[in-house]
């Protein structure tokens, strides 16, 4: 038995303070007016593959503490497999929601995933890091996804492995600090000399990719409230498996891809922001988007 999509970036403890107004300083307090504990991290495209139907499974493990049991679960009731290892500690970030965007504090005790544990579970995809290209079976589709620390030890000096993956998933700051390009565009195309499909999230304004060659881009879908937008990138990457897998045209796996990121934000934390397969082809349809039910 093999399952659609593993992911192996970290899974993290969110812990989020909505209703905040402005961040406390040095010696200062502020008072939020609501906390919310949820998975974070790689959990959140797991949760969002999951929903959009895929079988998926999670390779990092989980803590050994009171926090890691909480996590496992949470992605168990969402028919995620876990890993059955167990870390020391529970990977922590503290998320601010504020003025459209967000402030991030976070403890990383990263624990190795068991590229054994991978191959056995014979995916067809695995969404991972830069640092795990060297991870993903044979066989087994790569799509490469970029955060903050990934973009700053990779800035300048791609993996060679990237040049085999199926797609390089990241946002505009992060293709800017990696091609070492301040436009979006431009920062693409030198990408793309490195990476046969490469995918630049641009928030509200949509996204810009290179697709085989192929240059697309898509505008934002205008949703009525912005209230958190963590995970919406975590969440497209799931979109962009789910279509890729379902063989959706590049041009209509980068609307849906797109249309579920933006759906995300209209909510509190990435996990909650995950809606199912049937939510995002209701709401595409009754955009324009092409219909994709069958």
């Amino acid at each position: 038995m093999s399952v659609d999509l593993v992911c192996a970036a970290p899974v993290f403890l969110d812990l989020t303070f909505t209703g905040v107004h402005e961040l406390p300083g040095p010696g200062q307090e502020r008072f939020a007016e609501a906390l919310h504990r949820s998975p974070g991290g790689g959990a959140i495209t797991a949760i969002g593959a999951a929903r959009l139907g895929l079988s998926t499974a999670l390779a990092s493990p989980l803590g050994a503490d009171g926090d890691g049991e909480f996590l496992r679960v949470q992605l168990r009731a969402e028919g995620i497999e876990v890993s059955e290892r167990r870390a020391e500690r529970t990977p922590v970030t503290v998320v601010i929601p504020l003025d459209g965007d967000r402030a991030m504090l976070t403890y990383d005790p990263r624990a190795p995933v068991d590229t054994e544990e991978i191959a056995r579970l014979r995916p067809r995809a695995v969404a991972c890091g830069l640092d795990q290209l060297g991870i993903v079976p044979d066989g087994a589709l790569t799509y490469a996804t970029v955060g903050d620390a990934d973009a700053t030890t990779f800035a300048l000096r791609l993996p060679e492995a990237v040049a085999g993956a199926r797609a390089l998933l990241l946002n505009r700051d992060e293709a800017s600090t990696l091609s070492g390009e301040y436009e979006p565009e431009a920062a693409l195309q030198t990408l793309a000399d490195r990476c046969p499909t490469v995918v630049v999230t641009l928030g509200a304004d949509g996204a810009i990719a290179y697709v085989e060659g192929e240059p697309l881009r898509v505008g934002g879908e205008a949703v009525e409230r912005v209230r958190d937008t963590t995970g919406a990138g975590d969440l497209f990457a799931a979109a962009w498996a789910w279509g890729d897998l379902r063989g959706l045209d590049p041009e209509a796996r980068l609307r849906y891809a797109v249309l579920y990121a933006s759906l995300s934000v209209t909510t509190a934390t990435g996990a909650d922001g995950a809606v199912t397969a049937e939510r995002l082809i209701a709401e595409g349809t009754r955009r324009g988007l092409p219909d994709v039910a069958a």
